[in-house]
């Protein structure tokens, strides 16, 4: 797990504890200390914590004259014991929708399970959202079968070529519009 780092690829154009919009701002991370663990393992100390145990991200890139962001996710995603949606919604979708975010793009590669409560926070966050959209991307096959058996489907958009999807290939901006164009089918 400790080799698992987010993408840095894209670092030398963004990083989320320069940018004064982050909820991650000023945040300082060690190459050396393993602070954070996943289920007795130790994460590589790049990901962000949300005050979640299993759960943790990285913002790669938010751009907020598009409104959009694009956020890795590592961990296991329990909304049932640990309600991860609200420390996902509260201490990260909501300060980026404050900024003007209202599109979000999530990379799920490394989610390992998903386990469902309400949707509440999911609805509230489609709401938050109006014109935008959430889009996940390369979430393993056994988690989108959880998300569509609680009915995130609804509010998640995965699915179709977001399933499997060459994302590193792209810059932020050529990522942004190759999802864009895909949402705007969908939704259009």
């Amino acid at each position: 797990m400790q080799e698992l780092e987010p993408f840095y690829r894209w670092r030398d154009i963004y990083q989320s504890e320069n940018d004064p919009n982050s909820p991650f701002y000023e945040r300082e991370y060690s190459e050396f200390e393993f602070t954070n663990k996943l289920y007795n393992y130790a994460i590589h100390p790049q990901w962000d914590e949300i005050g979640s145990p299993t759960l943790y991200l990285k913002i790669l890139f938010a751009e907020y004259n598009k409104g959009f962001a694009v956020i890795e996710l590592i961990g296991e995603w329990n909304d049932a014991i640990h309600n991860d949606i609200m420390f996902l919604k509260r201490e990260v979708v909501e300060p980026l929708n404050y900024m003007g975010i209202d599109k979000f793009i999530l990379i799920g590669e490394n989610v390992l399970n998903f386990h469902s409560s309400d949707d509440s926070y999911y609805e509230e966050w489609f709401q938050d959202v109006e014109d935008g959209w959430i889009a996940a991307i390369n979430f393993q096959e056994h988690v989108l079968q959880e998300f569509r058996a609680a009915n995130i489907d609804y509010y998640l958009n995965f699915g179709g070529e977001l399933d499997e999807y060459n994302w590193r290939k792209f810059n932020p901006l050529q990522l942004y519009t190759e999802v864009q164009k895909i949402m705007r089918h969908r939704l259009g």
